[in-house]
């Protein structure tokens, strides 16, 4: 594909390697000598050879697809496998930055490497042809064009470095804006609840202002490259005008001097402009861009190996245990030097308990469902599942053995019966089918649909509905413990009390993220999560020992009392 794209880019070059000598045939054996229809023929050919490089110019880019759209595929499956990697196997918060990278960073890219593929054999090819042509029309020419070249060449290379620094610093302001606004953005409620608007204003205001400066101080930099295409491109034409007496004095005619401007003007100048405008321009986002996604695509260098999951974790020999889950003095923390947001906990679950986890919003109900799923790895202490240390299942018998359904549910374009079966070990029977869905109330929801063979899209799904879908799929799934996440916050009460009592009544262990007063009561044990410690017990017990649950029931009761309310 190379190979091609190189020969429609010698076609791409006819007209700058005949220009010039066609001009000085129309003018010195055309209209000088009297010939005025030689010298219209001579044009006449040169509007020819732009004919035939529009052809070569149209196959070019052409065959440039082929060569753009799979580096840009091998690129979008570069980012994704980092911000996944990211997110699932280390102890980081997740890479928001990465959003900016997709949907941003690698259109340019894309965009960028086309260019700089098109403009860099252009400037090549129609560079050598100038050169040549004027080489074989007016050899004593070249010592007026080759040495500006050349100098606006190199003072264009040598600026390329700074040029770049700047660039990544304005790239990297970029990501900051999206980062600090998405993580602001998640925790807007507690910021209007603290009254801290001025204080995150100001916050966001000093990521604004250094990007206003990083683009500032990059768009000076164009002062060089303008310097440079003067040079490299104007100079010339007034040196051969400047030296057109002396070139006339050693047998240069009137037509071979304007056809070594016309090789200058209508080849070497726009490649060269074209060049430093692309190179400069898209070049350097290319080069900083490129950069920066391989950068964040590779795992952190400080990663170790209690901070992830291991690459090829042993297959666990499974030991008698009391409990399905047990967690012992577990500590996990965002960040190094961040404060815990788990501290020493303690948690036993028997095979078939019902937990329910409340507390104050962000306080790490939902961290540590991650943790407990494996999604998170803490800094200390362990977590045993059927008696095994957590991190040293497989991922495909973790993923048999516990099953998180979080808030957002996840459903794809597909049947009913393949969002169901998702990642289930063997599709369950149709019998098997029936039971979760009356168990979990969803009989009108599948009539609904259509069936089981029936085509769905997320688009057209309530957020209920998806909820319920995906609270199907972990009836089915063979996992003891399931996780909640708050999986039911889009269902009315009586469908969520159904839900959870769908699971309550099937093998294993429930652990519930409750946002509700109805979810706690209908646990057996009750966890309250308070930042510095987590008191666990009953509803009555922790009514009588816990301020912190008390005010959570309270608080609910009012909220349930304004729903109600609101609703007649």
């Amino acid at each position: 594909m190379l190979l091609c794209l190189a020969g429609w880019s010698l076609v791409e070059a006819v007209p700058a390697l005949l220009s010039g000598r066609l001009v000085a045939a129309a003018i010195d054996d055309g209209f000088l000598a009297g010939r005025p229809a030689a010298g219209f023929g001579s044009l006449a050919i040169m509007a020819l050879s732009v004919l035939v490089g529009a052809v070569g110019t149209r196959q070019t880019f052409l065959r440039l697809a082929a060569i753009v759209e799979p580096f840009r595929n091998e690129l979008v499956d570069l980012v994704v496998t980092g911000v996944l990697h990211r997110s699932t196997t280390t102890g980081l918060p997740s890479d928001t930055g990465g959003v900016a990278r997709l949907t941003h960073q690698v259109e340019i890219v894309r965009e960028s490497f086309a260019s700089v593929i098109m403009v860099t054999q252009g400037f090549l090819v129609t560079t050598a042809s100038a050169l040549l042509g004027l080489v074989t029309l007016a050899p004593l020419a070249l010592p007026f064009v080759l040495p500006p070249l050349l100098v606006g060449l190199v003072l264009f290379v040598s600026s390329l470095r700074a040029m770049a620094a700047r660039q990544r610093t304005t790239i990297l302001a970029d990501e900051r804006i999206a980062e600090t606004v998405s993580t602001l953005a998640g925790g807007l409620r507690d910021i209007i609840a603290c009254g801290a608007e001025d204080q995150i204003r100001t916050t966001v205001a000093h990521s604004i202002d250094a990007q206003e400066s990083a683009s500032i101080k990059l768009a000076r930099m164009t002062a060089v490259r303008t310097t440079a295409l003067g040079i490299g491109a104007w100079l010339p034409l007034l040196l051969i005008l400047l030296g057109t007496p002396w070139l006339v004095s050693h047998g240069a005619t009137i037509g071979t001097v304007l056809g070594a401007l016309t090789y200058v003007s209508l080849g070497l100048q726009p490649a060269l402009q074209t060049l430093i405008r692309t190179v400069g321009g898209t070049g350097l986002q290319l080069m900083v861009t490129l950069g920066r996604i391989t950068e964040a695509a590779r795992p952190p260098a400080t990663a170790s190996s209690e901070s992830r999951l291991p690459e090829q974790p042993p297959r666990p020999t499974s030991r008698p245990s009391d409990h399905l889950l047990e967690l012992r003095n577990v500590t996990f923390s965002y960040g190094r030097h961040a404060e815990p947001i788990i501290r020493d906990l303690d948690l036993l679950l028997a095979g078939d308990d019902h937990l329910a986890v409340v507390g104050p919003s962000g306080v790490g109900k939902s961290t540590l469902a991650r943790i407990i799923a494996g999604l998170l790895q803490p800094q200390a202490g362990q977590i045993l599942l059927d008696g095994v240390t957590l991190c040293d299942w497989e991922v495909s018998h973790l993923a048999q053995r516990r099953v998180l359904i979080p808030q957002e549910a996840y459903v794809f374009t597909g049947t009913v019966a393949e969002n169901l079966n998702y990642y289930l070990p063997s599709p369950p029977t149709p019998a098997q089918l029936d039971e979760a869905v009356n168990a979990l109330g969803a009989q009108i929801l599948l009539e609904h649909l259509g069936g089981y063979h029936a085509n769905l899209h997320p688009a057209d799904l309530s957020a209920g509905e998806r909820q319920l879908l995906t609270l199907i799929r972990a009836y089915l799934s063979p996992a003891h413990l399931v996780i909640l996440d708050e999986a039911t916050c889009h269902l009315d009460p009586a469908a969520e009390a159904q839900a959870e009592l769908a699971f309550t009544n099937r093998p294993g262990a429930l652990l519930v993220i409750a946002h509700r007063t109805s979810s706690a009561l209908r646990a057996r044990k009750i966890l309250v999560l308070d930042g510095d410690h987590a008191h666990l017990g009953s509803h009555q017990e922790l009514l009588t020992h816990s301020p912190l649950y008390r005010d959570l029931v309270g608080h609910w009761q009012t909220t349930d009392l304004q729903n109600l309310a609101s609703t007649t």
